[in-house]
């Protein structure tokens, strides 16, 4: 049985779904793999590397689908690819499934899809495959160094002849995967770090880490709910949300660099910084949104764009990070790739290799999770 592994589109994406170390473990399952000529080389995995692992090289995209059982890719196929494939394929990838206009077409191909960021997170046996938390922790730490960049003054204090130099003042907004690990970055870095969340329970987690956590008053009421649900499933009340805008925005007003992190799956993230907070901003801080591909967490900013605004404050639209680290990103996403697929596979008598065969069950957790067309049906309930 053969795994292809498609090239993706170097102008927005340099990552590619399976690395030669990747190509290894596959093998050692039963299976062949074929990928196409220069899909990994953005990150730095020449065609030898693969070859050198065991894989074939294909010399198109349309050559590595026709000969593969198991197709797998960074983001959605190409629509030229799409029309290629043929009933009882399987695609696997990081396929924006909510937005995803190609679903229909999948169906209609028969082949069956699986959107590896509608994985289960609170199953135990479902961590090494969760490949938003594997991006979002590299995204996290790549976020803080584009802002160093991008700020005109160093992040520690330091103690010099000529005077003090004042440490400079972080604030993270969302504190997810991503927003934990800009926080840890920010602080190795010498930074004072401030965030916030909509979920109280996050307080701990940025305290322990160094952080200062900002602090929305909450009733009595609102505290238990949000302790017994974990935050969660914590619906704030219309007041909490307007303290807590209060108290974002007068830190941002105080800010040099803050990092936006909140992306809703399926939706437009949600605007937490408006044009009104931007005017109070000093000149030369720096923003960072990490949600600026699904429509920014920061009033005004562009994909993969820095602009500058009247007032002097500079707006990453920081829509891919994790493609800025393609090689370590890569290899992260493929280990998640690899013990997914291990749970597509049923070996049959005592060499594995030799019998290897698919077991695709969708009553199973993860496959039934994961899988958004099945069976020439869309199986995704919308949203």
């Amino acid at each position: 049985m053969k795994i292809g592994v498609i090239s993706a589109d170097i102008t927005s994406e340099s990552r590619v779904a399976i690395t030669p170390d990747a190509v290894k473990k596959l093998r050692k399952l039963g299976f062949e793999v074929v990928i196409q000529s220069g899909a990994g080389q953005a990150a730095y995995y020449a065609d030898e590397l693969y070859q050198a692992a065991g894989a074939d090289i294909a010399s198109s995209r349309t050559e590595v689908i026709t000969q593969s059982k198991i197709i797998t890719t960074v983001s959605d196929l190409p629509a030229e690819a799409t029309e290629s494939l043929s009933s009882g394929q399987i695609v696997i990838g990081m396929l924006d499934p909510y937005r995803n206009t190609q679903l229909d077409t999948y169906a209609a191909k028969g082949a069956t899809v699986f959107a590896m960021e509608l994985l289960p997170r609170t199953l135990s046996r479902a961590q090494n495959m969760d490949v938003l938390s594997s991006q979002a922790n590299l995204a996290g730490y790549k976020a803080v160094l584009l802002a160093a960049n991008e700020y005109s003054r160093p992040f520690p204090m330091f103690m010099t002849s000529a005077g003090t130099v004042k440490p400079a003042k972080v604030v993270i907004l969302g504190v997810g995967v991503a927003g934990l690990q800009a926080i840890a970055t920010a602080k190795r870095l010498g930074a004072v770090v401030e965030a916030s969340d909509l979920r109280p329970t996050a307080r701990e987690q940025v305290e322990s880490l160094g952080g200062k956590w900002l602090d929305v008053p909450m009733s009595a009421e609102e505290a238990e709910t949000a302790k017994s649900t974990g935050g969660y499933a914590w619906t704030p009340s219309e007041q909490y949300v307007k303290d807590q805008a209060a108290v974002v925005d007068k830190a941002l007003s105080n800010a040099d660099i803050v990092i936006t992190t909140a992306q809703i799956p399926g939706r437009n993230a949600p605007r937490l910084v408006h044009g009104a907070t931007l005017a109070k901003m000093k000149a030369g801080s720096v923003l960072i949104d990490m949600a600026a591909g699904t429509g920014g967490n920061v009033e005004g900013s562009v994909p993969n764009e820095t602009i500058t605004t009247d007032n002097g404050v500079r707006i990453v639209g920081a829509a891919n990070i994790p493609s800025m680290l393609a090689a370590q990103s890569s290899d992260l996403y493929a280990n998640n790739l690899v013990n997914f697929i291990t749970t597509l596979i049923a070996p049959t008598g005592d060499d594995a290799s030799a019998s290897l065969a698919l077991n695709l069950d969708m009553e199973d957790e993860i496959q039934g999770a994961l899988a958004v067309t099945h069976d020439s049906q869309v199986r995704l309930a919308k949203r």
